[in-house]
């Protein structure tokens, strides 16, 4: 099956849309979030829309399909949030490497079914990744702006655990998105390199042709080595993927 990179050279490569848009579609109480697993977690569950890659996969199956059906060549995983960072507020950190690894199965199968039915039109899977939560550049605090709520080492860390659990599972591209913080991004970048170093696909050499400040989109590459990674720049995000 043709790569990414190969296929981006040829033609359009069609991403599929919004998660949690599509999520609310479908009207989900707070024990559709819960299932019977998470009944004893306090606090509010329902808004966490990773959690259903556990809890109701079957809604995120669907909403996969319901974007291959309509033509797209990339669908991602349901895992914008899924770091411990961001899942602490749901007291749901210890479960983001099941999270990960169930949400990228649950793509892969749909998109190798759709792939299946037509070869020439090869799907992939693209492992979603958030910028969380928090910001290393700047003081949630006004009073204090020398403060930051955690470190650039413990978002790299926790970047690194998700990107690990993605890649294992079979994830064809990593997608940094919704960049806010450019120090954040960096973070997911070095995490992504030792990810795929940990995992065994060779890295690449990030290289930039203009600067991103705050949300300005900036245009990013990969040079690849040895043809293991390859790499575009989506609005406000990096798209990294293994050949």
């Amino acid at each position: 099956m043709a790569s990414i990179e190969t296929l981006v050279r040829e033609r359009i490569l069609i991403l599929d849309g919004a998660m949690g848009t599509m999520i609310q579609q479908y009207n989900l109480t707070e024990e559709d979030f819960r299932g019977k697993r998470f009944a004893q977690i306090p606090g509010q569950l329902k808004g966490n829309n990773d959690i259903l890659c556990l809890t109701r996969p079957d809604v995120i199956w669907d909403i996969h399909r319901k974007y291959l059906a309509a033509g797209a060549d990339i669908i991602e995983t349901n895992t914008f949030n899924s770091t411990s960072v961001s899942m602490a507020d749901y007291h749901v950190q210890e479960y983001v490497r099941e999270i990960n690894f169930a949400a990228v199965k649950l793509a892969r199968e749909v998109a190798d079914e759709f792939t299946a039915l037509t070869p020439d039109k090869p799907r992939f899977v693209a492992g979603s990744i958030g910028p969380t939560n928090k910001t290393c550049s700047m003081s949630p605090d006004v009073n204090n702006p020398a403060f930051r709520p955690l470190t650039y080492d413990e978002l790299a860390a926790a970047y690194r655990e998700q990107m690990e659990a993605m890649l294992e599972a079979g994830v064809d591209a990593l997608l940094i998105e919704t960049i806010f913080d450019t120090l954040n991004a960096k973070a997911a970048i070095y995490a992504a390199e030792q990810a795929m170093e940990a995992i065994g696909v060779r890295g690449g050499r990030l290289q930039h042709d203009d600067r991103v400040r705050g949300r300005e989109a900036g245009r990013y590459f990969v040079r690849t080595e040895a043809g293991s990674i390859s790499g575009f720049c989506a609005t406000c995000g990096y798209f990294l993927c293994r050949a």
